[in-house]
């Protein structure tokens, strides 16, 4: 028993003379940031694509009226200290009609991109569209085993059991976004994905 107690304190002390090297060698990761602001998703695709290839990625999306910009879509790419080897491609897809956003996410799809975003965004030429953001790796051969579906309605209750049959499919929620769509006026946007094996 005496043995017991004596080595507790030289135990205490290895183990507390251990754990400030290992909290040490932990060092937090920094982050380099890039603020991207447009009026013409053009032009913000092309703006997320030179970024990428300065080694940041997509990180954040918000369309809306920025104090000088007027209205603009505002993303935010960021990248590790020291950078990061992958390497990634972006596609930004926007339209006012559903069923063209829904078509464009499939050819999305089959080229290997991924949803990483949406918003509503003003655009320059009148009229509110729906701005989805997609991402791949450049620096593999891209495979995407995802299947996309967009819900478009007016009504929380519609949206409601078009989910819940959805769900039953294997399709999950990724975003939402509430904007004036060229059929249907004011709407709610659902974008769902399921894996597929």
């Amino acid at each position: 028993m005496r043995t017991q107690i004596t080595m507790l304190p030289v135990l205490l002390a290895l183990l507390l003379g251990l754990a400030p090297a290992s909290v040490l060698a932990q060092t937090p990761t920094t982050y380099d940031f890039r603020v991207l602001a447009t009026s013409r998703t053009s032009t913000m695709e092309r703006e997320m694509n030179e970024a990428a290839e300065a080694g940041f990625r997509y990180a954040a999306v918000m369309g809306g009226e920025t104090a000088v910009g007027g209205q603009e879509v505002v993303t935010v790419m960021h990248r590790p200290e020291g950078g990061s080897p992958e390497r990634y491609g972006y596609r930004l897809l926007a339209t006012s009609r559903t069923s063209t956003m829904e078509r464009e996410l499939r050819d999305a799809a089959e080229a290997g991109y991924e949803y990483r975003g949406q918003t509503v965004f003003e655009s320059t030429f009148g009229g509110e569209e729906v701005v989805c953001i997609l991402e791949r790796r450049t620096d593999i051969r891209p495979t995407s085993t995802s299947s996309y579906r967009l819900l478009a309605t007016t009504r929380t209750s519609t949206l409601q059991k078009e989910l819940q049959s959805a769900g039953l499919d294997g399709y999950d929620v990724l975003g939402m976004t509430v904007g004036k769509t060229a059929m249907g006026g004011t709407e709610l946007v659902a974008i769902l994905r399921a894996v597929r094996p």
